[in-house]
């Protein structure tokens, strides 16, 4: 996508109340940090946008399948995540704050803008690299993905790091 068309003329579509118009294109998504981490997604992503007139505006509805590679949450290991976007804005020009969008300014949608806050907006709270990820041992870091639980065992009496601390007598 040219940077001439990362704001799509909404009026170039010539719709009377009531009509509409798909349109297939391609969105450009940014890299996305998340606790400190980077997360890559492809750079060109199919998508769809419809546009319908409604009688004193548009409503608009964003659809793509978007892809993120980065670490695990859990595990660090690398992970690839497919996320699913449908998203939904109304533009009503006068009809009050909560029927504007913010992607659309005079007749003008900043479909790169949208299409990356939906992104990010429909994504999981944790990234994982499989459903049942264990995550790494909170004593020696190995992952317990690998680790046999019956194999993997410390001795008990908590972190060593904080053996000082349960020395300490508070009255």
């Amino acid at each position: 996508m040219s940077a001439a068309q990362r704001r799509i003329d909404l009026a170039r579509f010539s719709l009377s109340p009531g009509q509409a118009e798909a349109l297939a294109l391609e969105v450009p998504l940014e890299q996305v940090e998340l606790g400190g981490q980077d997360y890559r997604p492809p750079e060109r992503t199919p998508a769809r946008l419809d546009v319908s007139r409604t009688s004193s505006g548009h409503a608009l509805r964003l659809r793509f399948r978007g892809e993120l590679a980065g670490p695990c949450t859990r595990c660090l290991e690398p992970a690839k995540l497919g996320v699913e976007v449908d998203a939904r804005e109304v533009d009503q020009p006068g009809g009050g704050e909560e029927m504007s969008s913010p992607y659309v300014d005079e007749g003008s949608l900043h479909l790169e803008r949208w299409a990356n806050d939906a992104f990010v907006l429909a994504l999981p709270t944790k990234l994982l690299c499989r459903p049942d990820c264990a995550g790494l041992c909170p004593v020696c870091g190995e992952s317990l993905n690998d680790a046999d639980p019956a194999d993997h065992r410390h001795p008990s009496g908590g972190d060593p790091r904080m053996a000082k601390l349960r020395e300490l007598k508070l009255d």
